[in-house]
């Protein structure tokens, strides 16, 4: 955030070589042994990029990292709402976005070649294939140019139609403890998740945890 606040220019990258405590959603932390992951903010400036709500940039990130991925691996990760890639149900990326008066700063961890061992690297993923952090970074720089020219209108469609969580069966931990369970419907423009419970009764979820419920 010092960087934007500082003046650095539109898109501006600051990459880190390992990370022993990063911030994730909900007061997580994100790790990566030296030099295997990528680990990346990129920064945007407001007035350098269509007017568009804090949300909608994570989303573009995290559209941009899947594509990226399968671009690089052959594997697509599904995004998992709001802003997670998964690969066989596990963690391979988290994003997180912070905003202030001119600029927005999202950061993004990839699991590339590491993972702990409740998630999952590209390279577990797609044993065949070899790609770097630094090759994924430029893939993921050349498709966020081509998303940033959408309108949030367009950008919306395209999440909604990349989002695995729509349709699923899911549970909801709330930051409140408490759980929701239920079929998750629609992503509204606000970018929270509806959810239809087993009442017919429909939450309209803007911050929580959410697990993608598979048939035993």
């Amino acid at each position: 955030m010092k960087l934007g606040a500082d003046g650095a220019k539109h898109h501006s990258v600051l990459m880190a070589d390992f990370q022993s405590a990063g911030k994730g959603r909900l007061d997580r932390t994100w790790v990566a042994e030296p030099g295997a992951n990528l680990l990346v903010s990129l920064l945007f400036r407001t007035n350098q990029t269509q007017e568009r709500p804090l949300h909608q940039f994570t989303q573009m990130v995290g559209m941009a990292a899947a594509r990226a991925c399968k671009h690089l691996t052959g594997v697509l990760p599904e995004m998992k709402w709001p802003n997670d890639l998964l690969i066989d149900n596990k963690k391979v990326s988290g994003i997180l976005a912070q905003g202030a008066p001119g600029f927005v700063v999202v950061g993004i961890g990839v699991n590339v070649n590491w993972a702990p061992p409740d998630a999952m690297s590209l390279a577990q993923a797609a044993p065949s294939s070899t790609t770097t952090p630094v090759a994924l970074l430029k893939n993921m720089l050349s498709v966020i140019d081509e998303l940033e020219a959408l309108s949030p209108e367009q950008l919306h469609a395209q999440y909604s139609a990349s989002l695995a969580t729509l349709g699923q069966s899911v549970r909801v931990e709330m930051t409140t403890r408490e759980f929701i369970e239920g079929r998750a419907i629609e992503v509204q423009s606000d970018g929270r998740l509806v959810v239809l419970d087993d009442c017919a009764i429909s939450h309209h979820i803007d911050t929580g945890d959410v697990v993608h419920l598979r048939a035993q």
